[in-house]
């Protein structure tokens, strides 16, 4: 019962990572949603125990949806029971974007994937209050085996550790759950510009670990595609 309690806990402590990406209005509505998740979605999403929330836009990479929104949840049951806690909150639910009518939406389509967080990162580790980047990297994988061997890769094989000790800053790592492309795992990394990113980038690659790492035969063909954005924090991001 003992061992049971203890893995019981230790998977609680895992987080889970909400990846939403808004298609906003254009033109002079443009900034309704940013505006007010800044001023109450995200107070209130705190309020909630949601936090931190990270808001971004994409600097390079797909320019579509034009918003980036990143919810960390302590548990599964915050993430089913978000919507009605937010609207049991009084500013949240009174706010005129969240009574907007049909005639005039705040934002145009939300879509969303959930991930859970990997076994050796389990929670966000977020990055110093400073002019930066964060890259998110998105690996799909051809089968549901493969997408698991490369999480593997990650965790057991030694990556994250690698990661860090080349000198790059990882954000969170998040093997995807439910959402588009899968099966993927969703990663960040933050960066003081592009010319950082290059470099720590550079320094990663010639590693004798990550050399050795990467031609072990049993991580091979375990990532079918990459997609790669570069992307800014808002100045109310909270990550």
């Amino acid at each position: 019962a003992g061992l049971g309690s203890a893995a019981a806990a230790e998977k609680d402590e895992r987080q889970y990572f909400e990846l939403r990406r808004y298609r906003t209005h254009v033109g002079p509505k443009k900034n309704l949603l940013g505006d007010f998740l800044r001023d109450v979605g995200i107070p209130a999403m705190n309020r909630v125990g949601i936090e931190p929330v990270g808001v971004f836009t994409a600097k390079y990479g797909p320019s579509e949806p034009t918003l980036y929104v990143l919810l960390v949840h302590k548990s599964l049951e915050s993430v089913a029971t978000a919507s009605a806690r937010l609207l049991a909150d009084d500013q949240f639910a009174k706010s005129d974007f969240v009574n907007a009518p049909l005639s005039d939406p705040g934002y145009v389509r939300v879509e969303s994937s959930l991930m859970a967080a990997f076994k050796d990162m389990p929670k966000l580790e977020a990055s110093p209050k400073k002019p930066r980047i964060l890259e998110l990297r998105i690996y799909e994988s051809h089968s549901i085996k493969a997408a698991k061997k490369k999480v593997e890769m990650f965790n057991e094989g030694g990556e994250i550790a690698i990661f860090k000790k080349t000198g790059l800053m990882p954000v969170f790592f998040g093997e995807t759950i439910v959402g588009p492309m899968m099966p993927n795992l969703n990663y960040m990394l933050a960066f003081d510009d592009m010319t950082d990113r290059d470099k720590r980038w550079s320094v990663f690659g010639g590693s004798p670990e990550w050399k050795k790492l990467s031609s072990d035969p049993q991580y091979k063909d375990t990532v079918s595609n990459i997609t790669d954005i570069i992307l800014q924090p808002t100045g109310y991001s909270q990550i």
